[in-house]
This record gives C-alpha cells, sequence and structure tokens, in this order.
C-alpha cells in the first residue's frame, strides 16, 4: 500500500478541523440520515433535552393541528372563520378533535423523505460550494464568512453562500413535497364529519383518484408554487448561519442549545418573508382540478392567477391570513427538528 498521505480538506458542515478527503466523502450520507430525525421531530413535536449525554424524548401530538387551521383559513374567507381560534372551535365542534389531524398520514411518511432528502442535499450543496464557488480568492475576499471559531477564514462557506445551498435544496426536495404537500391539501379541507360524505376517503384514495383523472400531471399540481415557496429557503438556510456565528462566538451556549435557538429564530424568519407565497400555493393545491374527478370547476390556471384573486378580494392582508397559528408553530417545530439534526449529525459515526 502506498505510504502517502490524503490530501486534507476541512468539511463545511461541521466544526472539526482539517480532515482527509476520504474521511470527508464518508460523510455525505450523513445529512441524509440525520434529515429523517429532523421530519420525524417537526410533525410529532419531539422535544429534547440539553443534557451533553442523554436526550429524553417526549412525544406530544401538537404539530398537524396547526398546520390544518393555517390550511383552512389561508383556504376560505373570512365569512367561514373569523380567525384561528374560531376557526379552532368550529373544527372540534362540527368534526371533533380527529378532524385537526385530517391530512396527518401523508406528512408522516413523507416529512422523513423529504427532510431527509432536503437537510442531506442542502449539505452536499454546502460542500460543493465551499469547494468549487467559494474557494476562488476573489469570493473570499468580497464576502463575509460565517463563524464557526475553530475553522480558518479561507474554510468557511460564507452567509449567502447558505442561502444559494438553501435554495438548490429547496428546489431537489419540491419534487417530493409537491405531491406530499397537494394531497395533505385535500384531505385537509373536507370538512364533512362522515366518511362516505368526503370526497377522499384518505390519502391512498385521493392519489389513486387524482392519477385516474389527471395522471401524475395532476398529482403535480402546484409545483411551481412549491418551486417559488421554497426559493425562501434562502433566507433560511442564510439567516441559520448568521444566527449560529452570533450566538456561538456572543454567548456560552451549548452547541445543541445554539442549533435550538438558531433553528428557531431561522424558522421565523423563513415564514414571515415566504408566507404569502405559502398562501398562493394552498390557494393552487386545493382549487378544484375538475374534470371527471367531480371536484368542481377550476378556477386558477396559474399561481399568479391566484395571488391576483387574493389581492382583490382581500388586499395585502390577505396574504397573511393564517399567519398566527403558522408563527406559534413555527419556532418549536423547527427548533427542535434542527436540534434533532444537528444532534444526529454529532453522534453518527465518520
Amino acid at each position: 500500500m502506498s505510504a502517502s498521505v490524503d490530501p486534507v480538506i476541512v468539511n463545511p458542515d461541521s466544526n472539526e478541523q482539517a480532515q482527509p478527503a476520504t474521511r470527508v466523502a464518508n460523510k455525505n450520507y450523513k445529512g441524509f440520515v440525520a434529515g429523517i430525525f429532523s421530519g420525524i421531530a417537526k410533525l410529532s413535536g419531539l422535544y429534547f433535552d440539553f443534557h451533553p449525554d442523554l436526550w429524553s424524548l417526549i412525544h406530544r401530538k401538537v404539530g398537524h393541528p396547526f398546520d390544518t387551521i393555517k390550511v383552512r383559513l389561508q383556504t376560505t374567507e373570512k365569512s367561514q372563520f373569523r380567525g384561528p381560534l374560531h376557526c379552532l372551535a368550529q373544527t372540534i365542534k362540527n368534526e371533533g378533535v380527529r378532524g385537526l389531524y385530517k391530512g396527518a398520514t401523508p406528512p408522516l411518511c413523507g416529512w422523513m423523505v423529504m427532510d431527509s432528502v432536503m437537510l442531506g442535499s442542502l449539505t452536499f450543496y454546502r460542500r460543493i460550494l465551499r469547494e468549487n464557488v467559494f474557494s476562488n480568492p476573489y469570493f473570499q475576499r468580497v464576502t463575509p464568512r460565517s463563524g464557526e471559531r475553530a475553522l480558518s477564514a479561507e474554510s468557511r462557506l460564507p452567509t449567502v453562500g447558505h442561502g444559494i445551498a438553501g435554495v438548490m435544496a429547496g428546489c431537489t426536495v419540491s419534487f417530493i413535497a409537491a405531491p406530499v404537500e397537494h394531497v395533505k391539501a385535500r384531505l385537509q379541507i373536507q370538512y364533512a364529519s362522515d366518511k362516505s360524505q368526503r370526497l377522499y376517503k384518505g390519502p391512498i384514495d385521493c392519489c389513486s383518484k387524482i392519477l385516474r383523472s389527471h395522471g401524475f400531471h395532476g398529482l403535480y399540481h402546484g409545483l411551481a408554487a412549491t418551486l417559488l415557496f421554497r426559493s425562501f429557503f434562502f433566507f433560511w438556510w442564510g439567516s441559520y448561519d448568521i444566527f449560529t456565528r452570533v450566538l456561538s462566538n456572543q454567548t456560552s451556549l451549548s452547541a445543541p442549545a445554539v442549533n435550538f435557538w438558531a433553528g428557531g429564530l431561522s424558522a421565523q424568519v423563513f415564514w414571515i418573508t415566504s408566507y404569502p407565497s405559502d398562501v398562493v400555493k394552498q390557494r393552487i393545491m386545493t382549487d378544484p382540478l375538475g374534470g371527471t374527478l367531480g371536484d368542481g370547476e377550476r378556477k386558477f390556471a396559474r399561481w399568479k392567477d391566484a395571488a391576483r384573486e387574493i389581492l382583490r378580494r382581500d388586499g395585502f392582508r390577505g396574504f397573511y391570513r393564517g399567519f398566527l397559528p403558522c408563527f406559534l408553530r413555527a419556532f418549536p417545530a423547527n427548533a427542535v427538528a434542527l436540534l434533532a439534526f444537528e444532534s444526529v449529525m454529532r453522534a453518527l459515526p465518520e
């Protein structure tokens, strides 16, 4: 065997010093595996103790009801629901508590895959950008760098690089997220308490009926709006880098605590900037597909048509209808999701 030493590079997704290239390449799988745990935490509300050696898991089904209220407010007029509390009360009154969990199966299964692909591709794109774009001396001079104290200035990915990697990861995962979110949304707006009166009996029935009537094109209805919505990942992952840098350098918080607070705060930034595009996306995904499906007549041919209708009917305030339950859920759900992701990343073997 050759006695030569492997070339040394820095892994941009960890706080570790320079490592052999072969070891960095072997870490590519970690983001995809850790992302599965992020997806589980996001739906179920898994809360982690900040003990350095042990996690304490408390399973609390709180995530999906907030999403159901959000989607129902986004896709209805004020005459039906005056606000979040009224929507909650009417849902429980007419459909029972189980009504809050309509459409929970698609994200339960899908978010594990979605977060795995999103976070796995994110770590991959970060490395590609650092090694092939931002290693250029010009970019090193003109771009601010992220602030892991253990890394030299040349080895860090700048904040804008994290944002670009986020957009690329968002585009990648959109091709998985679009059908999952489409089916979820259609199940969430079925208001009948009696299953026999619903168009879709469940996620499998929903998929089969859409495929039978409109093919894969129908299942991917809303893909363009999904891509637009996830382009705002630039603000999520760019701000996540900023919050991580500030909390790491300016406080004495532990790494898990930094992950928790940075994850929650960056999610708030993301939803503040992206929420109008999410309202448009939900309007399109719940718009009748028409044809032999028998769900009504289509209203919006393009996402621009949905945006114009929202603006005409409710003004700019219509783009933030249902924002409160989303905002309240965003911090805890994403804080524990990013904590889970980063913690598993640290725990996985090389």
